[in-house]
């Protein structure tokens, strides 16, 4: 007597041609796997950063110039812009736990992963591609907890690098680059819109006015012809933002039970990391001796 099995569709099947079919699909699905178009993944360039250093993925806004004018970022220094860069950066940290130390100035943030980190099995396109995406998605995403109401009119696009620095020295002498990078700039692009909107200047006349000129000279047209002194403008604008890693002590309430039956509300006190934002030197030792813990030991 022939066993029968009723078929997904609706029909019947011979128990006898059941051991057929699984055969059928099994070397299917075992060719498909293995199949004769495979070869093309042998077109795929090794990406793997070398063990033991750092690896910095650095993001840069692609034509930040145009976007900041058509969305009517104040100038020299917009800072619901840079809070909302600073908010990227954060999102970029929480997700990748393995940056030890980011930051960012203007319309650019570089992320650090310590040396011993195997996320994405060190590829660098993963890295990088994974950053890119975390940061211009967050971008986009927290738009409005920055400009309200004002519309983001296109999306903003993001490049990036990936950078390996084999030593603490090394890591710490590409961060003060960026760092004086910052202050460079600023100090430029302050006197540059002090000129424009308070000396009465076109942009051409500032440039021109600008040319040649050395750091004393920019700081002693804003004190003599202005009355600023730039060392008591925004932290923020003139260090740009690092961000690190801290262990903070949060006290939350908890409701317990009692022997007694009794509920009591009791507060607890946690230790959790948290990714803290600083505006500070990061060019002399001081930072580096107050937060030993952001790189590791040369030589592991």
């Amino acid at each position: 007597m022939l066993i029968t099995q009723s078929c997904r569709f609706g029909g019947r099947v011979s128990s006898c041609i059941l051991p057929s079919l699984f055969r059928l699909f099994s070397s299917s699905s075992s060719s498909m796997a293995k199949s004769k178009f495979e070869y093309v993944r042998n077109f795929e360039t090794d990406d793997t950063c070398l063990r033991n250093c750092y690896i910095v993925v650095r993001l840069d806004g692609r034509n930040f110039h145009k976007f900041a004018e058509q969305h009517k970022f104040t100038k020299p220094n917009d800072d619901r812009a840079l809070g909302l860069m600073k908010r990227s950066a954060r999102s970029v940290m929480e997700e990748l736990e393995d940056i030890t130390i980011a930051y960012g100035q203007s319309d650019e943030f570089s992320f650090v992963f310590k040396r011993s980190s195997t996320w994405f099995k060190r590829r660098a396109s993963k890295l990088m591609t994974h950053v890119a995406s975390q940061f211009s998605s967050s971008y986009v995403f927290y738009w409005k907890e920055f400009f309200g109401e004002q519309p983001l009119l296109y999306p903003p696009g993001f490049d990036g690098r990936v950078v390996l620095y084999p030593s603490n020295h090394n890591l710490k002498d590409y961060l003060s680059w960026r760092q004086a990078d910052c202050h460079i700039n600023n100090l430029y692009n302050t006197v540059f819109w002090t000129l424009v909107q308070r000396g009465g200047l076109t942009t051409a006349q500032a440039e021109d006015r600008l040319k040649g000129t050395l750091a004393a000279d920019k700081n002693e047209i804003l004190f003599s012809e202005f009355d600023i002194n730039y060392n008591n403008e925004s932290a923020l604008h003139r260090k740009g933002t690092t961000l690190i890693w801290e262990k903070r002590d949060e006290t939350v309430v908890k409701r317990v039970k009692l022997p007694n039956e009794e509920e009591k509300d009791v507060p607890v006190t946690r230790s959790r990391r948290r990714v803290e934002a600083y505006h500070c030197d990061i060019i002399g030792e001081q930072f580096w001796e107050e937060h030993p813990d952001v790189l590791e030991e040369d030589g592991c």
